[in-house]
């Protein structure tokens, strides 16, 4: 057989040579055949290596997040199609309880979480002082701007999230472009908040805008002249002014846009002065039990797929080349608002209790 094979080659090559420049495209096509053949074979093989990876990565983990319930079991839905043999438990409630679940737990040293997943950059700056977060530089963050990134691969940001003026379509004809209408006598007992004991975002915004000159304290103490309403979380405020029953709500964009989207008489406003902005960090607990899984978890949020998955909830995706959903601004169209993480974390307590001592508990 190994004769023959060879006596075959001999005769196309003697045939290749007599045919001249005819034969040249006859041997640039076998050629792209056997290129072809060879990458068939190198995809083949990653498949094979994909799906070796993927079969590798099992058991469980605790994900501990402050995302809307179905957000968050639509987030682990998306991963358990890639990685269907790691079974995700969640725990789900405002950033601020969350991290005292984790500090409680911290306290009995007996942390529960794997990864975590809430507001804002200085709760996970806060958690990176105490040692309590992983290092790990995920492949996914090449298409991730560096600047939601933290420097030690501790934590980075999965999307963005702007805190924005909502108004009730039914009760305000003329749309304000400023944050001051909150202050003015038009919206006097018809302005509702997050508290910033609750919400990670309602923490993130006092601390940033009392450091603005346009703001200050000043701004909240106008606030409570004013008679407004603070509840826990960014759903109670958006369920009021969607009902009705305020006129005004100080609120993060992407909840309204989805009620907007939905049909309720609601729409946002991204004020002039500009707007505070989170990104809702991930990462990873140091003392997880399942470390690949847990990274398996931060590759999917990160990735392309993830991205796309945030996107169709109704966020907008951190990741480049994500576009936002309808309604909402991308982080370039955007007037931000922000101060320095290391200068919120280290007065946040004291933020928190000076707004206490306006609006009360």
């Amino acid at each position: 057989m190994k004769q023959l094979f060879i006596f075959a080659i001999l005769v196309t090559m003697f045939f290749l040579t007599a045919c001249g420049g005819a034969d040249e495209s006859q041997s640039e096509a076998a050629g792209n055949s056997n290129d072809s053949d060879t990458t068939e074979v190198n995809e083949n093989d990653g498949n094979a290596n994909a799906e070796e990876e993927v079969a590798g990565v099992t058991g469980s983990i605790s994900f501990y997040t402050s995302q809307p319930d179905a957000d968050a079991e639509k987030l682990v839905n998306g991963f358990n199609e890639i990685y269907p043999d790691v079974s995700v438990d969640i725990f789900r409630s405002g950033t601020e309880e969350v991290i005292s679940k984790v500090s409680a737990e911290k306290q009995a040293d007996d942390i529960q979480a794997d990864v975590l997943l809430v507001a804002d950059a200085v709760t996970f700056a806060s958690l990176k002082e105490q040692d309590l977060l992983l290092s790990y530089e995920s492949p996914e963050l090449a298409s991730i701007p560096n600047e939601f990134i933290d420097e030690d691969f501790m934590f980075t940001g999965t999307k963005v999230m702007a805190t924005v003026l909502a108004v009730n379509t039914n009760d305000v004809a003329d749309l304000p472009t400023s944050w001051e209408v909150v202050t003015e006598e038009v919206a006097e007992g018809k302005v509702m908040m997050p508290s910033p004991l609750y919400s990670g975002a309602a923490a993130y915004n006092v601390g940033v805008l009392t450091r603005q000159d346009d703001f200050g304290w000043e701004f909240f103490e106008k606030l409570q002249d004013n008679d407004v309403t603070v509840v826990q979380g960014n759903g109670g405020v958006l369920q009021a002014v969607a009902a009705g029953e305020q006129s005004y709500g100080i609120v993060v964009d992407f909840i309204v846009a989805r009620a907007k989207e939905e049909g309720s008489p609601i729409d946002l406003i991204y004020p002039e002065e500009g707007v505070p902005l989170i990104t809702e960090p991930i990462g990873i607990l140091s003392n997880t039990d399942n470390e690949a899984a847990s990274k398996a978890f931060v590759d999917f949020v990160l990735s392309q797929e993830g991205q796309e998955l945030s996107s169709d909830l109704g966020y907008t995706p951190i990741r480049e080349g994500v576009p936002a959903p309808p309604g909402l601004k991308t982080i370039d169209e955007m007037e931000v608002i922000s101060a320095d993480v290391t200068e919120l974390l280290s007065t946040r307590e004291e933020d928190k209790q000076r707004f206490v001592d306006i609006f009360g508990e």
